[in-house]
Parts: structure tokens; C-alpha cells; sequence
């Protein structure tokens, strides 16, 4: 038998950052999913069309991609890098990392190419999801995009109860501490989110 010594990955500090509100994120998810199931929770303008996802529809989201994750080796000892525009798939796979019980980390989606490299390779995700750039690295697994299987659904389903206010969100993972924010606020709330267009 023989020990091997392994590398950790050293102290996150900013332009990376270990995200903390997700436990709590989670319950309150599943909260408004209960209590408003119908209503609109996030709102998306891709390629002209804007898609949107009911608060039922967000947590079945979680659930897939959180079972996208285990396949693609995610665990409980697993670290979840995040860079990019806050949309809908960046958020709910930071909540489905969670709910698998791994850590989730976001990295400065301002940085240069390698200073991105440099970053992953001090704070060592075992997953990255970066929008925009693909990933070399042999210790890294690059999250594949899991889409919904019939985007047309979320077309139509932008539905708001009359009186009800909507939160926006032009921000990226540029923010220190900004994921944490849009979520506290968005799952505080129980209102709908909206982000603009992309792609």
C-alpha cells in the first residue's frame, strides 16, 4: 500500500469566491415552487425570443441538471467553478450543484485567457462551467450544456399576477459577491427575474 500526498487547492480569494448562500437558496426554492407553482420565476431574451421558466419549472430544472452533474462525475467532494453573465442555466446550476452537495465557486468572467487559466488552476475546481471559452485542462471536467429537451415550452410561459414587481439582473460573475446577491434577493422575494439578451 502506498500513500500519495494530495495537492489542495489553495484559499479562494478574490477574483475567485466560495458562494454561501445556497443551502438556504434551496429551500426557499422549493418554497416558492409549493406556493406559486404557475408563476413566473425567470425570465431569459435569447436569440430575439424571450423564454421563461414557472417556479415549478426552475426546480425541475435544478433536479436535471443536478443528475447531468452526477453523470458527469460531480460529488459531494466536487468544486463547481461558474464564470459569466448571470442567466438562468448559470444560476440553477450553481443551486443543482448544491443540491448534490459540492462546492460552488465563481471566478471573474473580466479576466484575460490566462489569467482565467492561472485562477483554475490555484482554486482547482473539478468542474467548470465558463461561458464563452473552452478549458485544456487533463484535472478539469468542462460542465457540458444540458438544455431543456423542448425549448418551445418556455416560450409562451411568461405569465405575471397582476401588481406583481420583477427583478432584473444586467450583472456577471464580475460582481464579488454578486451571485449570492441576485439569489438572496431573487429567492427572498419569490419574484420573477428577468436577464437580458444573450446569444
Amino acid at each position: 500500500m502506498s500513500v500519495h500526498e494530495l495537492e489542495l487547492p489553495l484559499d479562494v480569494e478574490w477574483p475567485a469566491e466560495r458562494v454561501t448562500v445556497l443551502p438556504k437558496a434551496l429551500a426557499q426554492l422549493h418554497h416558492w415552487a409549493q406556493l406559486t407553482p404557475l408563476h413566473s420565476a425567470l425570465r431569459h431574451k435569447r436569440d430575439g425570443q424571450w423564454y421563461a421558466w414557472r417556479w415549478i419549472d426552475a426546480l425541475r430544472d435544478v433536479e436535471r441538471l443536478a443528475d447531468g452533474l452526477r453523470q458527469q462525475g460531480f460529488s459531494e467532494e466536487s468544486r463547481l467553478a461558474l464564470s459569466g453573465a448571470f442567466e438562468p442555466h448559470l444560476l440553477l446550476l450553481a443551486l443543482a450543484a448544491q443540491s448534490i452537495g459540492g462546492q460552488t465557486l465563481t471566478l471573474d468572467d473580466g479576466l484575460e485567457p490566462a489569467a482565467l487559466q492561472q485562477q483554475l488552476w490555484r482554486i482547482r475546481p473539478t468542474h467548470a462551467y465558463v461561458q464563452g471559452r473552452q478549458q485544456d485542462q487533463h484535472w478539469l471536467a468542462v460542465v457540458q450544456l444540458i438544455e431543456p429537451v423542448d425549448t418551445s415550452q418556455r416560450l409562451s410561459r411568461w405569465w405575471q399576477p397582476s401588481g406583481k414587481t420583477e427583478l432584473w439582473s444586467e450583472e456577471s460573475t464580475h460582481w464579488q459577491g454578486g451571485l449570492a446577491a441576485v439569489l438572496e434577493q431573487w429567492l427572498n422575494s419569490g419574484q420573477s427575474l428577468g436577464f437580458p439578451q444573450s446569444g
